[in-house]
């Protein structure tokens, strides 16, 4: 018969003794110190990266920020778009009212809390007027940061946004390519010209150039620059050209006229280009000769060089710059001296 083994232990004490820590396979383990440094250290590079990204998105003009409308300055650029008309503009607050701001405008930073309009005018004066609606103190408007390298750069933002959004008139276009020149943005009108309207085609920036003669003489003295068709401005533009002395009767004959409807104007300037057209060109030589333009001018980047009748010179345009000043008159005194040779 084979012996029993004893279950008990040799040393009964033994079982009083607590038992040994063990551990469960169910209990969470204690996390390594190296574990919780690479995680501090990743949420860290997380936070840093997307603070960069949205940084350059907003640098780069692809994140919409909110904006004091206040601290727009809305006359930053020359504007294109010369007159709005009322309902299109009472169109636009109640679209404002219903949806909100569904487009954001494009800005650039002036420093001192201040922001230059690019493009997005018409937004802002409707929001205006809705902020007074509405009696909100302190209205905002969601923009976009842009940086443009050169005011051209700004320019061009302009057009391009105003001809996809706006029905921008022949008369306005050419406004914008001589204005863009005054300021000193392009050096010529026909650089302008192709600059600001680089997607237009070759037909209708030539068509727009036809309107600068029209931009130059009647700019200030047009009620309803808007409302001039492409076939009378067409018209105009040829009769200013053939006869400088034209623009100055037309400027009385609205000056005059005072003109209250795009309607009337537009009856004014066909009248008058009738009347023109219906002055004898016949006459003796002495009738001829008086017939002929008195000037004749040359467009010169910021300049018009005029030519008269007897002789002289006139520079016309832009102010000279002080600091060409000397320039200028050792050219004029080369010329002197020239002349007296």
């Amino acid at each position: 018969m084979a012996k029993r083994k004893r279950l008990t232990p040799a040393n009964p004490s033994y079982l009083d003794a607590p038992a040994p820590e063990t551990k469960s396979m169910f209990s969470a383990p204690r996390a390594a110190p190296i574990a919780d440094v690479a995680r501090d250290a990743s949420a860290s590079a997380a936070l840093n990266e997307l603070t960069d990204t949205m940084a350059r998105a907003r640098d780069e003009g692809r994140m919409v920020v909110q904006l004091p409308l206040d601290q727009i300055v809305l006359d930053h650029l020359v504007r294109d778009r010369v007159v709005v008309e009322e309902d299109a503009m009472q169109t636009l607050v109640a679209s404002l009212r219903n949806r909100g701001q569904q487009t954001p405008i494009e800005v650039m930073q002036l420093g001192e809390g201040r922001y230059g309009l690019i493009s997005g005018w018409r937004r802002c004066k409707a929001l205006s007027i809705l902020a007074q609606e509405t009696q909100d103190a302190a209205p905002t408007v969601l923009a976009l940061l842009r940086r443009p390298e050169e005011a051209s750069d700004a320019y061009l933002a302009m057009v391009e946004e105003n001809e996809i959004r706006v029905d921008l008139s022949y008369f306005e276009r050419a406004r914008i390519v001589a204005k863009a020149v005054e300021e000193g943005v392009f050096a010529t009108e026909r650089t302008a010209l192709q600059e600001l309207f680089r997607a237009a085609s070759r037909a209708k920036r030539s068509k727009i150039g036809s309107f600068l003669p029209v931009v130059r003489a009647l700019d200030g003295y047009l009620r309803f620059p808007h409302a001039l068709s492409e076939r009378l401005g067409l018209g105009l533009a040829q009769a200013l050209t053939d006869d400088p002395g034209f623009a100055d009767a037309l400027q009385a004959r609205l000056a005059a006229a005072d003109s209250q409807t795009p309607e009337a104007e537009t009856a004014l300037l066909i009248k008058a280009l009738g009347d023109r057209n219906k002055s004898p060109k016949g006459g003796s030589e002495t009738e001829k000769d008086s017939a002929k333009p008195a000037f004749r001018d040359e467009t010169v980047g910021a300049f018009t060089l005029r030519r008269h009748g007897d002789g002289t010179l006139s520079i016309l345009g832009a102010a000279w710059p002080k600091r060409m000043e000397s320039d200028l008159l050792m050219l004029l005194k080369a010329a002197s001296d020239r002349v007296e040779k």
